[in-house]
């Protein structure tokens, strides 16, 4: 028998990554039977995985109802996208001043990956790329307060970037944003860094308003909608 840490890591992983691919709504009501007969395995675990994704906000606490996956709403999305602009800013501007050179030339050498179009299987691995693309840069600041801030936040917004790669084939275009961005930085521009970052988390925010809008799923945070989606039952075709 594995032990309960062992299990409560696989429920975390499987339980994060369908979150992550909108495989679990926003809203949807996660149910803690229903995922430990899925499973296989007990509610110890179950709800061990459901308090660590609470604390990286994947999941809220609603009283007497249990969890919900995490909405995603217009306030949700300005404030997530709010926090990122003012870590990103700071964290581009000090890179480009204290970033020591072969630093930065490895962070133009990140800055050159895609993901392929409708081909959901890379999504992951371009968002896990994209991550370590900017953690380096903030890496190079020296604050490491800095790298764990903008790491949770990362982590946060995995299944809000997921949204905007399925609206249309931006790969290219985010390509290009990386690698403009990293020439910017070995060049020890820090005022057309900060331009560039903010243009970018802009694009990057309208990109998901408009995937949002265009499938009709402004989800809201409502508990009624939570709990009409419920797990505790497989979901209608």
């Amino acid at each position: 028998m594995q032990p309960v840490e062992a299990l409560s890591e696989k429920a975390y992983r499987i339980i994060r990554e369908e979150i992550i691919t909108c495989q679990l709504s926003p809203g949807d009501r996660l149910a803690q039977s229903y995922l430990s007969q899925k499973m296989g395995i007990g509610l110890t675990p179950v709800r061990d995985a459901l308090q660590r994704l609470g604390l990286e906000g994947f999941v809220e606490v609603i009283p007497r109802h249990g969890y919900i996956v995490t909405a995603i709403d217009v306030d949700y999305i300005a404030e997530i996208f709010e926090v990122r602009q003012i870590l990103e800013e700071a964290g581009t501007s000090l890179a480009a001043e204290r970033g020591a050179n072969e630093d930065l030339e490895s962070i133009r050498e990140m800055a050159d990956f895609q993901y392929k179009f409708k081909e959901r299987d890379t999504y992951l691995e371009f968002l896990e790329r994209n991550a370590d693309f900017h953690l380096a840069i903030a890496g190079v600041t020296g604050n490491d307060r800095l790298v764990d801030l903008l790491s949770k936040l990362l982590v946060e917004m995995t299944r809000v970037f997921h949204l905007g790669l399925d609206l249309r084939d931006s790969a290219n275009e985010m390509r290009i944003e990386h690698i403009e961005l990293a020439d910017v930085l070995l060049e020890r521009n820090s005022d057309q860094a900060v331009k560039l970052v903010r243009q970018q988390i802009e694009t990057s925010k309208n990109r998901i308003m408009e995937a949002l809008n265009r499938n009709g799923r402004t989800w809201k945070k409502t508990l009624v909608r939570g709990m009409l989606r419920s797990h505790i039952l497989p979901r209608r075709k």
